[in-house]
C-alpha cells in the first residue's frame, strides 16, 4: 500500500510508516532522453528568478557593442577594389579616395540620425521600434524584414571574412574555409543555446584589440609614407588577384559610372552594425540616452578612422583582393607596413588574430540580436508566437536554431565567399536605417522639441541618402543577388501582415466572448459516445474505461472496416473479452476513413437534443518511433469531427511501454505474493503447533501477538486483461458503498472514476467519485483543485460524514488515503 501526505485529520491507520512513499515520490517520472542530453549538453535549467540584467558603463559597452560595425571595416575596401580593378585597373586605387569620402559622408549622416533615436527611445528595438512608433505595426514589417535578413547575413558575411582573416595569416586551412565557416556557427549556436552573455568583459577585448592594432599599423604606414619608406606593390606581378583593367579611358562612359555605383554599394558594406547600440540603450548606466549617444559618437569615430585609414593605405600600398578571398587586402596592408622582420611578422599576426576575433564576435552580435527581434515582432502577433518561448537555458533557443539553419545554408549556397555575400547584405541594413531617418524626421515634426527643424533636416537627410543606396545597390547588384533579398521582401512582408491578421481576429473573437455573460452550460437529452477502434489491445481498453467515467446515455465502438480478414479477428477477440459494449463495423471501401467518421457523427446529431463525443485510442512512444509508427490518423479524425456541430473528439494516448511495465510488476508482485503465502502457511503450522505445545493449564491459547501471526494486504484485484477490477474491500471496517442510505459516518473503499473541479462562487472544488462496483460515491474537497495521487483508476480510501443527495451519497473534505496508485 502505497500512502500520500494526508491533511489534518486525516485517515491514519496507526502504526508505523513501514514501506509507504509519498504519492509525489512514487509518482515522479523518470526525464526523457533527450530532455536528459540537452541538460547534459547545456546544463541544468535555469528558473525564470536568474534572468538578470546588466548595466553597462560607456568603455564596456563601446567594446562589446560596437564589434558589428568596426568589423566591417575589415572587408569594406576590399570589397570596393573588388569591383575598381577589374574595370579601372591601376586608377582603381586612386578613386578608391573618393569613394571613401562618400562612405564617410553616408557614416556621418547614419550616425547623426541614430544620436537621436537613442535620445528619444530608449528601449530596445532600434529601427523597428522607431518605424513601428511613427509609421504603424503594418508600415514597420518592412523594417522588421530587412533586420531579419541582416542578422542572418551578417553571420554568415562576419564568419567567412573571420575565417578569411585566418587564411590569410595559415594559407593551409584556405580550401577548408567553408567546414571551418560552418564548424564556427555551430559552436556559436552552442554557445548561445547555452546562455552566453554578451555583456561580459571577454566580448569587449576583440573590439580594443582590434581598433589598437589597426590603428597602429595605419600611424606607422603615415609614419613611413611621409619618410619615402613605404613602397607600393605591382599588381602586375601578383598570381591569384583579380586581373587588372584597361584603365580609366573613358571615365564617364556608362559602364565606368556603372563600375563606380558597384563600387559604392560594395564600400557600403562598411557601414553595417552602426544600429546595434541603438538596439541595447536599456542596458546602459542612467542616463541612458545621453551615454548610449557619447558611445555611438565614439563608435562612429573609431569606424571612420579605420574606414580612412584603410582605404588610403590600399592606395599607398596597391593591396589587391585575391580571387580566393585570401590574403585579405587588410592582411596585405599589414605584412607591407609591418616588414619582415621578427617584430614585424609578431604584429602582422597579432592583426589577423585581432580581425578574426572582432569579425566572430561581430558575428555572434546576430545570436542576441536576432532572438530578441524576432520576440518583439512576434510580441505584435506578425511572427509566430513560439518565437516568444524563452528554453532551457532562458534564451530564445527557437530563434537561435532558425538562426543557425539559414545561416548554415546562405554558407553553403555561397560557398563561404564574403564578395558573394555582400550582395545581400547592405539592402537590408540601409533600409532600416532609411526608416529610422524618416522615422525620427516624422517625430521631431510631430512633437517639435527644442531644435528640432535641424534634427529633421538631419534625419530626413539621412533618410533620402540611405532610400538612394538602397535603390542603387537593387539595380547594381540585382544580377549578383540582391534579386533574391527583393523577392523576399515580396513575400515575407505580405506573410508577416497576413499572420497578424490571423491573431488580431482571433483575439477580437476571443475579446468578444471575455466581454459578455458567458452562456449557460447545454443541456442535452442524449449523449452519444463513439470508441474508434482499431484492435484490441491496452490502449482500447484505457479508451473505454474513459468512455464509462463520462457517464454516457450510450456507447457504442466502431471499427472502420477496410482490411476483412483484420475486422474478423477483431470480432473474435471482442466477443471474447465481453466487455460490455457493442461493437458495429462500418465497411469503408473508399479507405477515406475522415469521411466515414463525419458522415457517422452527422447522422448521430440529426436529433437536435443529442451531442456526439468520439474518443480515439492511440498508442504512444517517442517522439521519433511515434512519427515512424503512426500516420496521425487520430489527429486527422479529430479535426475532421471537431467542425461538426454538438460534437467533440479527445484523444486517448497510452504510454505502452510505461503500461506495460507497470502490468508486468503487477504480475510479478502476484507471483511473489502468491508464494509468500504458500510460506506464510507453513509458518502458521509451525506457529500452531508451537501454541499447541504452551497452552495454559486451562487449554487456553496465547493471544495473536505472542503467536507472532502475520497481516498482509492482498495484491490488487485483476481481470484476465490484467486491468483492475471494481470490487468491494474485503477489510471488515469498510462499508460497501451500495448500502449506504442515509446520514451517518463510514469508511469507504472503491476506484476513482471522475476527477472535476467545479467553480463554487469565489472558490473551487475538487469532485472525486469513487465506485466500489455496489455503487457509486461523491467526496467534494472544498478550496482545492488538485490532491496528489486523487486521479482517475487510482483506488482511495475515504472517511468522513455521509449525506446524500440527489439519491446520492456524498462525503465532504474527508480523510483518504491512496490504497493503489493510478494505472
Amino acid at each position: 500500500m502505497v500512502a500520500i501526505p494526508k491533511p489534518a485529520g486525516a485517515l491514519d491507520r496507526g502504526g508505523g510508516q513501514g514501506n509507504r512513499l509519498p504519492v509525489s515520490q512514487r509518482a515522479s517520472q523518470p526525464d526523457p532522453f533527450w530532455y536528459t542530453a540537452k541538460t547534459r549538453l547545456l546544463g541544468p535549467p535555469l528558473v525564470n528568478e536568474q534572468l538578470g540584467e546588466q548595466r553597462l558603463s560607456k568603455p564596456l559597452a563601446l567594446g562589446v557593442l560596437s564589434p558589428d560595425g568596426i568589423s566591417s571595416s575589415a572587408y569594406g575596401t576590399e570589397e570596393i577594389l573588388i569591383a575598381l580593378v577589374p574595370i579601372a585597373g591601376i586608377a582603381a586605387f586612386t578613386l578608391i579616395l573618393p569613394l571613401t569620402l562618400v562612405i564617410l559622408l553616408v557614416m556621418t549622416l547614419v550616425v547623426l540620425s541614430y544620436r537621436e533615436v537613442v535620445m528619444v527611445y530608449i528601449k530596445p528595438g532600434g529601427s523597428y521600434v522607431v518605424a513601428r512608433e511613427n509609421f504603424g505595426p503594418r508600415v514597420a514589417q518592412i523594417c522588421a524584414v530587412a533586420l531579419l535578413i541582416d542578422y542572418v547575413v551578417t553571420v554568415a558575411v562576419q564568419i567567412a571574412a573571420g575565417t578569411a582573416a585566418v587564411a590569410s595569416a595559415i594559407p593551409a586551412i584556405g580550401p577548408y574555409k567553408l567546414e571551418i565557416c560552418i564548424g564556427v556557427v555551430l559552436l556559436m549556436c552552442y554557445g548561445n543555446l547555452r546562455g552566453l552573455k554578451e555583456a561580459g568583459k571577454a566580448f569587449a577585448v576583440p573590439t580594443y584589440l582590434f581598433a589598437g592594432s589597426v590603428i597602429l599599423m595605419i600611424l606607422i604606414g603615415l609614419v613611413r609614407e611621409v619618410i619615402g619608406n613605404l613602397h607600393p606593390v605591382d599588381p602586375a606581378t601578383m598570381h591569384g588577384t583579380y586581373a587588372l583593367g584597361s584603365g580609366t579611358e573613358g571615365i564617364l562612359t556608362g559602364v565606368m559610372i556603372f563600375t563606380l555605383l558597384r563600387a559604392f554599394a560594395n564600400g557600403g558594406a562598411s557601414l553595417t552594425g552602426i544600429e546595434a547600440v541603438s538596439d541595447a540603450v536599456g542596458a546602459f548606466h542612467p542616463p541612458e540616452g545621453r551615454n548610449a549617444r557619447k558611445v555611438l559618437i565614439a563608435e562612429g569615430i573609431i569606424l571612420g578612422v579605420l574606414v580612412a585609414g584603410i582605404g588610403w593605405l590600399a592606395h599607398a600600398t596597391h593591396a589587391t583582393p585575391y580571387i580566393v578571398g585570401y590574403p585579405t587586402v587588410l592582411a596585405q596592408e599589414a605584412q607591407i607596413v609591418f616588414g619582415s622582420t621578427f617584430a614585424g611578422h609578431a604584429m602582422f599576426y597579432l592583426v589577423q588574430l585581432a580581425t578574426m576575433l572582432i569579425l566572430y564576435t561581430g558575428g555572434n552580435t546576430s545570436f542576441n540580436g536576432f532572438p530578441f527581434l524576432t520576440s518583439y515582432v512576434a510580441g505584435d502577433s506578425f511572427l509566430p508566437r513560439w518565437l516568444l518561448k524563452r528554453g532551457h537555458r532562458l534564451v530564445f533557443s527557437n530563434a537561435i536554431i532558425v538562426l543557425t539553419i539559414v545561416s548554415v545554408a546562405l554558407l553553403i549556397i555561397e560557398d563561404a565567399d564574403v564578395n558573394r555575400l555582400v550582395p545581400l547584405y547592405a539592402i537590408g541594413v540601409f533600409t532600416a536605417f532609411s526608416m529610422a531617418g524618416f522615422g525620427m524626421a516624422r517625430y521631431q515634426s510631430r512633437h517639435r522639441t527644442p531644435g528640432w527643424r535641424r534634427r529633421q533636416v538631419i534625419n530626413f537627410s539621412a533618410g533620402v541618402l540611405t532610400a538612394i543606396v538602397v535603390a542603387v545597390f537593387a539595380v547594381v547588384k540585382f544580377a549578383e543577388g540582391a534579386w533574391v533579398v527583393l523577392v523576399l521582401f515580396a513575400i515575407l512582408v505580405p506573410a508577416l501582415i497576413r499572420m497578424n491578421r490571423e491573431y488580431s481576429a482571433e483575439g477580437e473573437v476571443l475579446e468578444t466572448i471575455s466581454e459578455n455573460q458567458p452562456p449557460p452550460p447545454p443541456h442535452y437529452a442524449r449523449r452519444t459516445i463513439f470508441v474508434f477502434v482499431d484492435g484490441f489491445d491496452l490502449a482500447t481498453l484505457a479508451a473505454l474505461r474513459y468512455a464509462r467515467s463520462l457517464r454516457p446515455t450510450s456507447i457504442r465502438a466502431v471499427h472502420f472496416v477496410i482490411d476483412s480478414v483484420r475486422a474478423d479477428k477483431l470480432r473474435e477477440k471482442w466477443t471474447r473479452a465481453n466487455r460490455g459494449v457493442t461493437l458495429d463495423f462500418i465497411d469503408v471501401s473508399d479507405r477515406r476513413l475522415t469521411r466515414a467518421a463525419a458522415e457517422l457523427v452527422e447522422r448521430e446529431i440529426a436529433d437536435p437534443g443529442t451531442h456526439v463525443t468520439v474518443v480515439l485510442p492511440r498508442r504512444s512512444y517517442s517522439a521519433l518511433l511515434g512519427r515512424l509508427l503512426h500516420d496521425r490518423t487520430a489527429d486527422k479524425i479529430a479535426a475532421v469531427v471537431s467542425r461538426i456541430p454538438r460534437s467533440a473528439a479527445t484523444i486517448i494516448p497510452y504510454d505502452v511501454e510505461s503500461r506495460v511495465r507497470v502490468l508486468q510488476e503487477r504480475h510479478a508482485a502476484k507471483i511473489a505474493a502468491e508464494s509468500g503465502d504458500v510460506a506464510d502457511q507453513q509458518t502458521r503450522v509451525e506457529e500452531a503447533e508451537v501454541a499447541d505445545k504452551h497452552a495454559t493449564p486451562n487449554g487456553d491459547k496465547p493471544p495473536a501477538k505472542a503467536r507472532g501471526l502475520l497481516k498482509r494486504r492482498e495484491p490488487e484485484p485483476c481481470g484476465p486483461d490484467g486491468l483492475p477490477l471494481e470490487v468491494p474491500s474485503q477489510d471488515a471496517a469498510v462499508t460497501p458503498i451500495g448500502s449506504l442510505s442515509g446520514p451517518g459516518r463510514a469508511v469507504v473503499e472503491g476506484r476513482i472514476r471522475v476527477v472535476e473541479i467545479k467553480p463554487v462562487e469565489r472558490n473551487s472544488v475538487l469532485a472525486c467519485e469513487i465506485s466500489d462496483g455496489t455503487g457509486t460515491l461523491t467526496a467534494l474537497f472544498y478550496g482545492r483543485s488538485h490532491i496528489p495521487g486523487i486521479v482517475c483508476s487510482a483506488r482511495v480510501r475515504f472517511k468522513g460524514s455521509v449525506g446524500i443527495k440527489d439519491g446520492h451519497p456524498v462525503m465532504i473534505n474527508p480523510a483518504y488515503e491512496l490504497i493503489f496508485p493510478a494505472v
